[in-house]
């Protein structure tokens, strides 16, 4: 939960919020702006929606700049002026980066890199960017802890991996602070349902909704962390803010710190949901092959992001499902 004194230092700051039009990304230029901060958002739109950030587009203390962070141009446009960073422009999802790893590695790498050494010229007090789970690849060690991990198992987590590494690098050779937060299945309000690559929680949603089947990859035994996106809101303003030592240049995990496996989270979400429509407890799920390059289980250690940055989560998967249900409910209907 972030307090009131936390929410006092954001009056009047400047955040560019790379990817400002995605589902996180959105979420948190519209928590800035809502609270004092002056955003600048740059995206270029290949998975962010301009829908995301209709309800800010016309505050005087936001700006919108499209471009594409595998422009070194268009990063140093966008970070001009900037106090913070906040990078949260990526090509997510495993199965897409299976599919075209080119792409994934232009944009989460290449991309990554222009950033880096946009925000150090312009000498910008903190860069917190997007890390995530998938940089625990086939370690088997639960709960996830931020020092032990595996070996990769997709392009996609290749691609976050070395995000840490040139983070490191950047602090050791240039002095220059980051801050990485390995999310753990974020989800929650403004996070797409539809197309291919759709995230698991609104995916279902929307099925259920519709009255059809929810297709679960495997036997529903694998277990996520599923993280609800005012948690890795909280995160991202406590990384951003921080000035303890001890605090910067280093990874988090950002979780809720349980897990929840495939079946039951159906089972979560029917109930929720029939409060709603009571036809949905009806819907049947159905099993499907296992995908290319999931890892079984994850579940994270929340103690570091505790102990050095105060980090304090609000939302339960229980709770967060309840909150975006009734978003869901309205979006999709």
């Amino acid at each position: 939960m972030i307090n009131n004194e936390l929410i006092g230092k954001l009056q009047g700051i400047n955040v560019l919020v790379t990817g400002g039009a995605g589902f996180i990304g959105a979420n948190l230029c519209e928590f800035l702006i809502n609270h004092g901060a002056i955003v600048r958002c740059l995206d270029n739109f290949a998975t962010g929606y301009k829908s995301n950030i209709d309800t800010i587009i016309d505050h005087p203390n936001f700006t919108l700049i499209t471009g594409d962070i595998r422009n070194i141009d268009d990063c140093k446009k966008a970070v001009l002026g900037m106090d913070y960073v906040l990078h949260q422009a990526a090509l997510g999802s495993v199965p897409r980066s299976i599919n075209d790893p080119i792409t994934s590695n232009e944009v989460n790498i290449n991309g990554f890199l222009n950033m880096l050494i946009a925000a150090r010229d312009e000498k910008v007090t903190n860069f917190v960017y997007a890390a995530s789970s998938s940089t625990y690849g086939d370690s088997e060690s639960l709960p996830k802890v931020e020092n032990v991990i595996g070996n990769p198992l997709s392009p996609y987590a290749i691609t976050k991996y070395v995000n840490e590494l040139y983070a490191s690098v950047f602090y050791n050779v240039y002095g220059f602070n980051t801050i990485g937060l390995r999310y753990f299945n974020v989800f929650g309000r403004k996070q797409d349902p539809n197309g291919g690559y759709a995230a698991v929680i609104p995916k279902f949603i929307k099925q259920l909704i519709r009255h059809e089947s929810p297709v679960i990859n495997g036997d529903g035994s694998f277990s996520r962390d599923f993280t609800y996106i005012d948690n890795v809101i909280e995160m991202n303003i406590r990384a951003m803010l921080a000035t303890n030592k001890d605090a910067l240049n280093e990874v988090y995990n950002v979780a809720y710190g349980t897990r929840t496996n495939l079946n039951e989270l159906v089972e979560i979400l029917k109930m929720e949901l029939e409060g709603y429509d009571s036809k949905i407890g009806e819907v049947g799920i159905t099993y499907g092959p296992m995908r290319k390059g999931d890892v079984p289980h994850s579940h994270a250690s929340i103690e570091k992001a505790k102990s050095l940055l105060g980090y304090n989560p609000d939302f339960d998967i229980k709770k967060g499902i309840k909150s975006s249900i009734k978003w869901y409910w309205e979006y999709i209907k």
